[in-house]
């Protein structure tokens, strides 16, 4: 608790900082200016969420976590990403770059030995392995074993999350609400498993982050003072798919934690394809544009339902078996894909 309590704190002092500097350079989200479809705000806010995370994630590590190859891989990438966030909040940089950048960082962590070496069968007892095929390198002075399938697997998960859970960011308290869920699902369920490839501890990381963005929550919350920005939101991605997979591999969890925001994605994607757009292009149809425009619910409701699901549903997959979780998954996509359709076939758009 105490790592949690840092993170917290840590992220509430600085993010004032922040905020204060972003504001006396212009560096502000003002939608009267940049009146892209996707922005539900309408005032001037400044974004730099990404600061603030990384700030009291660095801070809390240095206090709280032994150092070893994998955490020296993690705090690279996170850099990186908070970097390539901070000069998205000043310049807009392109989806293209982002997208890039994210998969250097997760290939980064990748490459320091965090892969998906096994996923539990959904058809029988026991477990898929991932472990073949394997092939050797020279590299380093050292001959190294790269797993083709567990690396490729923990790329993408690794990648898909940091840009679904991105995508959910857009009102007052969305993202730092649910990600700090997450993380203390994750938290919980680090304790239960001993298979853990780092030297450092999996629940207190989980709680670091968890209180990170119970840190960032305090300002970002209705009426929000400050936006997570690209730099916050792919941080939360990166940290939920890299926590899953050193805390034992449990993807099916942390899928089911993130069921909104996976459904959501999933319909976005498919939707966007349909259409023959671009899946990296922003636009208005996300669930809590959806739920703003069609179904009328304040930002502050949005913001307590993605919490409240992931807090429902991070509860139940902590127990649920293999069979269970796979029809959970399937009673989400149901729910949202209706919600979705259902407003768009039958309701009038109100613009808030």
């Amino acid at each position: 608790m105490w790592a949690l309590l840092t993170s917290f704190i840590t992220a509430l002092l600085i993010a004032p900082l922040t905020i204060a500097v972003y504001t006396k350079q212009g560096w502000v989200d003002n939608p009267k200016v940049d009146s892209h479809i996707k922005k539900t705000h309408t005032m001037p806010v400044p974004r730099g969420g990404g600061i603030v995370i990384f700030g009291a994630f660095l801070i809390s590590t240095l206090l709280f976590l032994q150092f070893d190859k994998h955490l020296i891989a993690i705090l690279l990438a996170a850099l990186l990403l908070t970097i390539v966030g901070t000069l998205d909040d000043i310049f807009d940089i392109s989806p293209k770059i982002r997208l890039v950048t994210g998969l250097i960082a997760a290939a980064v962590v990748v490459a320091s030995g965090i892969g998906i070496a096994y996923v539990t069968n959904p058809f029988a007892q026991g477990v898929i392995h991932l472990n073949q095929p394997q092939i050797a390198l020279f590299v380093f002075g050292k001959m190294r074993t790269v797993w083709i399938l567990a690396d490729i697997f923990a790329l993408f998960f690794i990648l898909w999350n940091m840009n679904i859970v991105n995508w959910s960011k857009g009102v007052d308290g969305q993202l730092p609400s649910f990600v700090s869920v997450a993380m203390l699902v994750i938290a919980l369920l680090s304790s239960r498993f001993v298979d853990d490839p780092t030297l450092f501890d999996t629940a207190t990381f989980s709680m670091i982050i968890a209180g990170a963005y119970l840190g960032l929550l305090v300002w970002n919350w209705y009426p929000q003072k400050m936006m997570p920005g690209y730099g916050a939101g792919s941080l939360a991605g990166f940290f939920l798919g890299v926590a899953a997979i050193i805390s034992g591999a449990k993807i099916a969890t942390v899928l089911i934690v993130l069921g909104l925001p996976t459904a959501d994605a999933v319909f976005t994607i498919l939707r966007r394809l349909f259409r023959k757009k671009s899946p990296l292009l922003g636009d208005r149809g996300h669930f809590h544009h959806v739920l703003l425009d069609y179904y009328g619910y304040s930002r502050k409701q949005i913001s307590l339902l993605y919490v409240a699901s992931s807090l429902l549903l991070g509860g139940a997959a902590l127990y649920l078996n293999t069979a269970g979780k796979m029809i959970t998954m399937l009673l989400i996509f149901t729910i949202v894909f209706g919600v979705h359709i259902y407003a768009r076939k039958t309701k009038k758009a109100r613009r808030r």
